[in-house]
């Protein structure tokens, strides 16, 4: 195993002119993408995998990444979705048994530019009174003028579609082709372990690339749809919008996730927005208006949906609000079978306290 890498100075530039400097981890080179923060202690390999973080660089509030390797189980897609991590150890020690090799190993296998040694307290108190920005990390001799001329070059996150980036391709089926119920995934930017919760409830499931027909996935007859998570902004996502609404009005259930809520939440005509900096983390708290419990969430978007569109829809009940912000965390529609939570009851990582979402799901299937 290689315990050491051969370190070269990095610059982590953001759109508003503020620089930091630190050292290469991962393969030499510069990316570029919108930067965000998560606060988890741990799941870093989860997180990386994560299609919803497509297209943004990552600060890690925790110190110490790498430290416990890297599994190849432990992984919600195919490959590294992140377009760069900033971070404040790289440790590539580790002595964990499960893991088969460093994190310096799987970000040069995955081609992934990154920055460590930097003050990421520095960095995030910096994102949350700026807001989420773009920015570049470059740890090839480039100047300031040229990597800022790059940056300028980049898409705002805010507009952009990317759902149709990480899809699949091709159909494909998961799960015990016996179970009980058949449920039609619109994969947005599927989480792996959302696929595992349903099919351990004895679902059998179709994943659908996301510009996929309603008619196309009838053809599986479908007991449920569950919408996926996925990244990008949901307001320029006609093509979902109008697959959800063809969704709801044929009656069958439906479960969304995240991006999936908001899709939901524009399918009946409420607008969504970008947050000053968005929720990523593995301890927001959630109270569910329906129970009166709260619970522990994961999270990890930068959109939500607006609280005075939903007021104004006598059709819409919200069911979950976010006890930090009062932003909308859970939603269903009255006169069908059809809801949605903003924040990720799979977990992975994450507690596990919103599972209970998954059997009310398919509760409705039946």
């Amino acid at each position: 195993m290689n315990k050491s890498i051969n370190k070269f100075p990095a610059t982590l530039l953001l759109a508003d002119g503020t620089i930091f400097k630190g050292t290469s981890i991962g393969k030499i080179g510069t990316t570029l993408g919108e930067i965000c923060f998560n606060t988890g202690m741990s799941g870093y390999q989860e997180v990386f995998t994560d299609p919803s973080y497509f297209g943004q660089i990552l600060v890690e509030t925790n110190v110490h990444i790498g430290n416990y390797g890297i599994n190849d189980i432990e992984i919600e897609s195919n490959d590294i979705k992140i377009a760069g991590l900033v971070c404040k150890s790289f440790n590539i020690v580790h002595d964990r048994k499960q893991a088969n090799q460093t994190i310096q190993e799987y970000f040069a296998l995955n081609n992934l530019v990154g920055i460590a040694d930097v003050d990421t307290r520095a960095i995030v108190r910096h994102i949350r009174q700026k807001g989420a920005m773009n920015c570049i990390i470059s740890s090839e001799e480039k100047t300031m003028d040229e990597l800022m001329a790059e940056l300028e070059k980049a898409p705002s996150m805010q507009g952009l579609e990317l759902s149709s980036k990480v899809s699949t391709n091709e159909t494909y089926y998961f799960g015990d082709e016996n179970s009980k119920r058949r449920v039609a995934v619109l994969d947005l930017g599927v989480k792996r372990n959302i696929l595992r919760c349903l099919a351990e409830r004895d679902n059998y499931l179709a994943v659908f690339n996301c510009k996929t027909s309603f008619n196309e996935m009838m053809k599986f007859k479908p007991n449920g749809f569950m919408i996926s998570n996925g990244p990008g902004d949901p307001s320029v996502m006609d093509y979902a919008v109008n697959t959800v609404k063809e969704i709801v009005n044929s009656g069958i259930p439906l479960f969304g996730i995240c991006l999936g809520h908001q899709i939901l939440a524009e399918s009946q005509g409420i607008q969504t927005f970008k947050m000053h900096n968005g929720h990523r983390g593995l301890n927001h708290p959630v109270k569910n208006l329906v129970t009166g419990l709260s619970e522990i969430t994961s999270q990890n978007h930068g959109f939500a949906v607006k609280s005075e569109d939903i007021n104004n829809n006598d059709n819409i009940e919200i069911t979950h609000i976010n006890l930090n912000d009062n932003t909308i965390e859970g939603i269903k529609l009255k006169n069908k079978k059809a809801f949605s939570v903003q924040y990720h009851p799979e977990a992975a990582p994450g507690p596990h306290d919103s599972r209970y979402l998954f059997d009310e799901f398919v509760e409705s299937m039946n």
